[in-house]
């Protein structure tokens, strides 16, 4: 049985994009939204010109009300019958309960090496750092900010005169190959890791 894939973003949704050129052919899972917190998000134009429902639930009326924010979110994944969740550059923390709802069954990609580096500025603490390789890594979302069972990673080496925005570039072409490996192998129920060279 098909699963039903919602991509969740906030800009230009290039994972997005790369999840949903997927999931053709003998994929194990469709996508049935594409859903932003930013109405002026560049992904969803391109969703919808890939024939993927749009929506957008902003944040910005929601100030001091996650609860109400996070409903409505609720609402929109329920109404097309999501089965998996997908985080494709979503930059919103979302609450323990929340994330409760879709556990075991929601996904993130995060720019490090997973338990490296988890949060913001991945790529230039890996610099600063020292470190001979940086990547990416997908794992399963659970209530502790990028915590989760790590489902995929893929390494970049760090080259001499890398600067963050450098580094960054190569590890999203790998993101763009990963986050799809893995998805196709989650969906399919197989929960074991991915690992890219």
């Amino acid at each position: 049985m098909t699963q039903r894939v919602a991509i969740l973003i906030s800009g230009g949704g290039s994972n997005m994009v790369a999840l949903v050129d997927s999931m053709t052919g003998d994929h194990p899972a469709r996508p049935c939204l594409v859903l932003s917190n930013d109405p002026n998000a560049g992904g969803l134009e391109k969703a919808a010109a890939r024939g993927v429902p749009v929506a957008v639930v902003d944040h910005r009326p929601f100030a001091g009300d996650r609860a109400g924010f996070e409903a409505t979110l609720q609402r929109e994944l329920e109404k097309v019958g999501a089965e998996i969740v997908c985080l494709a550059g979503f930059m919103r923390i979302l609450t323990p309960a929340f994330v409760a709802n879709w556990q075991g069954r929601m996904l993130n990609i995060h720019p490090s090496l997973l338990p490296k580096y988890p949060g913001l500025d991945t790529h230039a603490r890996a610099l600063t750092a020292g470190d001979p390789e940086a990547g990416c890594t997908v794992h399963e979302v659970t209530a502790e900010l990028d915590a989760g069972p790590i489902l995929g990673q893929a390494r970049v080496p760090v080259l001499p005169g890398d600067t963050p925005d450098m580094l960054a570039a190569r590890v999203l072409t790998q993101e763009h190959i990963l986050y799809p490996a893995v998805l196709r192998r989650f969906a399919a129920g197989d929960r074991r890791p991915v690992f890219l060279p």
